[in-house]
């Protein structure tokens, strides 16, 4: 890795122990991920850390270790693939890189079944990062947006994984779906896959908080900056990905 989230603790975990968790999510798009954390927390955005598909909690691990005292981590996951044993190791990984039981909770669960009063009375109060990685289809995406929407900082983030994955084509409609019906709604960022395992994540934000993250993650992570962005149409989100370049046309 050639950048840094630039908080000690996440940076020495995302180098030293984040392949040691089985799981999917790149280490790229964690430690930009970590670094937004640091960011809320410099701007005095305060709240907690809560993800639906937890597995093992390799990228938990790294947005947990990202808060502040006081602010909490919410893994939720039904905890049953592949086998019962998981829980145990999602718990084991969390001690073993220093998360203490204050400092976060394991919510076994489908989200098809919580309600905004439950994540609520879990952490009691509003998310700042949601990390959405959860059954990849159109109606559970749904379900799992409107979730995160419901007890979400006005200035947090919605980070939703495996976009633009070919395995899952049809997942990038059911987000532009959404942000039709959430018109405050819209795409910071794309976070581009370091290959097809470790996948695409889009940003998504309040229309009215775009400002305070997408010029900070241009500038952190210039080398990293795809400048023509993504065209949604009515505007551009930023595109960062790890080997930024232009076509050659002769």
């Amino acid at each position: 890795m050639t950048f840094s989230s630039g908080h000690p603790t996440v940076d020495r975990y995302i180098a030293d122990g984040y392949e040691t968790v089985r799981g999917m999510s790149s280490r790229f798009a964690a430690t930009i991920c970590g670094h937004i954390i640091r960011r809320q927390t410099e701007l005095g955005i305060s709240g907690h850390f809560a993800e639906i598909g937890t597995f093992e909690g390799r990228f938990f691990i790294a947005m947990a270790l990202g808060l502040s005292a006081g602010e909490k981590a919410l893994g939720i996951d039904t905890f049953d693939w592949p086998n019962a044993a998981l829980i145990d190791r999602f718990h084991g990984h969390c001690a073993r890189f220093g998360l203490t039981k204050e400092a976060y909770t394991a919510l076994k669960a489908n989200t098809k079944e919580l309600t905004s009063a439950d994540i609520t009375k879990a952490l009691g109060g509003p998310v700042r990062f949601w990390h959405i990685d959860g059954d990849h289809s159109r109606t559970s995406l749904a379900v799992d947006l409107d979730l995160a929407h419901s007890v979400m900082h006005p200035q947090g983030i919605l980070c939703l994984d495996d976009m633009l994955h070919p395995g899952y084509p049809l997942m990038v409609t059911g987000v532009h779906a959404w942000l039709e019906k959430h018109p405050e709604m819209r795409l910071l960022a794309v976070l581009d896959r370091e290959d097809i395992v470790a996948a695409a994540k889009f940003l998504l934000c309040r229309t009215d908080a775009v400002a305070l993250y997408a010029d900070d993650l241009m500038t952190t992570f210039r080398q990293h900056h795809w400048t023509m962005g993504a065209d949604f149409e009515q505007y551009y989100a930023v595109v960062l990905t790890p080997h930024p370049r232009l076509a050659e046309v002769e």
